[in-house]
């Protein structure tokens, strides 16, 4: 059985108008984009974060790319705030670049 956020917060609450219930599906779908992106973002980090555990920098810095795209995506269709998208885009790079 497949639960969404609306069902398990407000599982007696239905919209009545329609205007309501509009906004109810695109809140849905807003939702299930908004974690797409993030998860696309979140596989990319630990990913990298395995290889830079594993000393495979230079592997790790090709991916740097892939997740500098991902993240800015998300930040730029606001799945994500931009001051959260620099600081991990920042943080991480520097975990790449340490020696």
């Amino acid at each position: 059985m497949c639960y969404d956020i609306y069902t398990l917060i407000l599982p007696n609450i239905m919209p009545i108008t329609k205007s309501a219930k509009k906004r109810l599906r695109q809140d849905k779908k807003r939702n299930k984009r908004n974690k797409a992106r993030k998860k696309a973002y979140k596989e990319i980090e630990k990913k990298i974060k395995d290889l830079v555990k594993d000393n495979k920098k230079k592997k790790a810095q090709e991916m740097l790319s892939d997740y500098y795209k991902a993240i800015d995506k998300a930040a730029k269709t606001n799945a994500i705030k931009e001051g959260k998208a620099s600081r991990k885009k920042s943080r991480i790079t520097k975990l790449v670049k340490k020696d």
